[in-house]
């Protein structure tokens, strides 16, 4: 590749005609990265996104946004136009493989104060936000990063014509999830900064009630090193979120997700009920399969270079905090870049300052989080049966309410964090 000075004049400051608006390259259109080049935008900079998919991702599954998230989509002009779609008369029952049932708690019940939607919600509110002034480029991806001091050269690869070409940017945020093509390219050690909790998720959406259950109801089918969980809405049918711990997670990936999940969820006679929703697993015409794995980096910026959401931190589902924390620091991200508007490095370095603390502290929330989503062993499956019997006594249940309420981790789900920051 050319030197910088041979492809590109450097500016001159004294020149009147010279623009004063920063180019941002913001690669992947999840909520991250729609909501970051949202608020860089609003910030007064030329945005281009890049999207591995050929078209925009839709749909989408159970995920709740708290405090943290709701106050910066009120920042990015988004809230209104995500719905809440938490069921009023929802009932949640705790049921086992032969249809026992008793009631239980349902996600609202132990996170009150959460807006429950589906991911695509989100994306849809930050992404029909957009002005048209917004590049947005299909099939695309970075293949190559050359960072100078004014700037960043990216070599851009066209995945339908396989063309390739260069361009400077300002500044390249990477929103493109938990494998970052951003994060290899730009910064990433020698030792892989995915740190795996060794269990993994499926998720995928209902056509119907599960039989025997009214829309409304949710389920939870919680055993040692698996679980099933069916979120129900006011407005559509459920979504499912299976969970279960492997000791090889490569191993679930080497045939198709359907025969991992009857493997992992047998050789038990399933019961009428989870048997129904592997069936219902294996007939949906989308759904996730993966690992569920954390990022831990020293530093989620380089230069001109930053990491934003899963890329930087992958919080995993078990947090819960996973959308509201990408929302929160893509609004941080452009408030600190007004802050410096001339000095990016700076503005990156008090933006990681500022989003560190929060995040070290959800990353540590979802792995302990992870043994209420799905507890790993007998003493873990015990704990959590008595905290939700406790929980239905009259009063037991206010206490642990109350403490719910005034504990350190609620706070931290409802922190806003650009406001704290300012």
């Amino acid at each position: 590749m050319m030197a910088a000075e041979e492809t590109f004049d450097a500016p001159n400051p004294m020149d009147k005609n010279m623009t004063l608006r920063q180019r941002a390259l913001v690669v992947g259109l999840g909520i991250s990265g729609t909501a970051s080049a949202l608020r860089l935008h609003r910030a007064g900079w030329d945005v281009v996104v890049l999207e591995k998919a050929p078209e925009r991702r839709r749909g989408g599954y159970f995920i709740a946004l708290f405090g943290t998230g709701i106050a910066a989509a009120e920042r990015l002009g988004i809230a209104d136009a995500v719905p809440n779609r938490v069921a009023p008369e929802a009932v949640s029952y705790e049921v086992d493989r032969t249809d026992r049932r008793r009631r239980g708690l349902s996600y609202a019940d132990v996170f009150g104060g959460s807006r429950l939607v589906l991911r695509g919600d989100i994306e849809d509110a930050a992404f029909t936000a957009l002005p048209d002034e917004v590049e947005i480029r299909y099939a695309t991806v970075p293949s190559a990063l050359d960072q100078y001091l004014a700037g960043v050269d990216v070599e851009i690869r066209d995945l339908t014509t396989e063309t390739t070409t260069v361009e400077r940017f300002d500044l390249v945020v990477g929103a493109d999830g938990l494998r970052s093509t951003v994060r290899r390219l730009a910064f990433e050690p020698e030792q892989s900064p995915i740190r795996p909790m060794n269990y993994m998720i499926a998720a995928y959406s209902l056509p119907e009630a599960v039989p025997g259950y009214r829309l409304h109801d949710g389920l939870i089918m919680a055993e040692e090193g698996r679980s099933a969980w069916v979120f129900p809405f006011a407005d559509r049918p459920p979504t499912v979120l299976l969970s279960y711990r492997t000791d090889d997670v490569d191993a679930q990936f080497t045939r198709p997700a359907i025969d991992s999940l009857r493997a992992a969820y047998g050789p038990e006679p399933t019961g009428s009920t989870l048997g129904w929703l592997l069936d219902q697993f294996e007939k949906a015409p989308d759904h996730l399969f993966d690992s569920a794995e954390q990022v831990h980096l020293d530093h989620w910026h380089s230069g001109r270079v930053v990491l934003v959401g899963d890329a930087a931190w992958c919080l995993t589902v078990y947090s819960g905090m996973g959308a509201s924390t990408g929302l929160a620091g893509a609004d941080l991200l452009g408030t600190m870049l007004e802050r410096h508007p001339h000095d990016v490095p700076r503005a990156l370095q008090d933006w990681e300052d500022h989003l560190r603390p929060f995040v070290d502290h959800h990353l540590g929330s979802g792995v302990n989080m992870r043994s209420f989503f799905t507890p790993g062993n007998r003493a873990e499956l015990l704990l959590r049966t008595a905290m939700i019997r406790l929980a239905r006594l009259p009063i037991a249940g206010r206490l642990l309410a109350k403490m719910r309420t005034n504990s350190a981790g609620v706070r931290m789900k409802s922190l806003d964090i650009a406001a704290a920051a300012a």
